[in-house]
């Protein structure tokens, strides 16, 4: 594939599931994905209490090179999250306040970076949610290449478009777009179940239903 690949937006996910994915956690979603999709611990919110929702727009960089994520974001929207591999780079900063607030400006729902970003304080003074591996002042190279629209690796999960990203203090989880339905299902009723389990808790109820049988084996039913 050429080094110079533009292509065009996927099609974003319906907002019958956006709003569906608002109401759970990215803990549930790893949970009913037998404990996968997240990337790597390192990606985090510049803030504590960012959350990002919405249809990846991903982009391949050169490390320490911003040159394709100005592009992502030139052709950003509302409903997209991009998210960039930006191979763990973290000797430069891929962004900072100036294409935050141009990538808000847009309308895009937030940035996720396999790499550094710059200008800490002004972001969290933004509210835009930037998810990254840690922060360093040194500027970004500009000279390409890069590819948009296509399969990357980003934090060691794969991403491909139009996958749906979720984003909280704990991480950023994702999930392939062609089983969201299903995975959705199961994570609104394993919330439904913590729910109850809580209020279990609540009453005094400590010992989980399934914790003797576990302990069988060890002889300590």
């Amino acid at each position: 594939m050429s080094h110079f690949y533009f292509g065009m937006n996927s099609p974003l996910l319906p907002e019958e599931i956006i709003q569906r994915a608002k109401r759970l956690s990215a803990s549930l979603f790893c949970d009913v994905m037998g404990r996968t999709g997240a990337m790597d611990p390192s990606i985090k919110p510049v803030s504590s209490g960012m959350k990002v929702f919405g249809t990846a727009l991903t982009v391949d960089l050169r490390p320490g090179d911003n040159l394709f994520l100005h592009q992502a974001i030139n052709l950003g929207q509302e409903g997209y999250v991009i998210v960039a591999d930006g191979k763990g780079h973290v000797a430069n900063a891929y962004l900072g306040e100036l294409m935050a607030e141009a990538a808000q400006k847009k309308g895009l729902e937030g940035i996720v970076i396999d790499g550094a970003a710059r200008d800490k304080e002004a972001l969290i003074q933004l509210h835009f949610p930037i998810f990254c591996k840690g922060f360093n002042p040194n500027g970004p190279h500009k000279d390409g290449p890069g590819k948009l629209h296509t399969a990357i690796s980003c934090g060691g999960v794969s991403v491909q478009p139009g996958d749906l990203v979720v984003g909280d203090d704990d991480g950023v989880v994702i999930v392939p777009r062609n089983i969201v339905d299903e995975v959705l299902t199961l994570a609104e009723k394993k919330a439904e179940d913590e729910e109850k389990r809580k209020l279990s808790i609540r009453r005094g109820e400590i010992e989980p239903s399934w914790l003797k049988t576990a302990m069988a084996p060890y002889g300590m039913e």
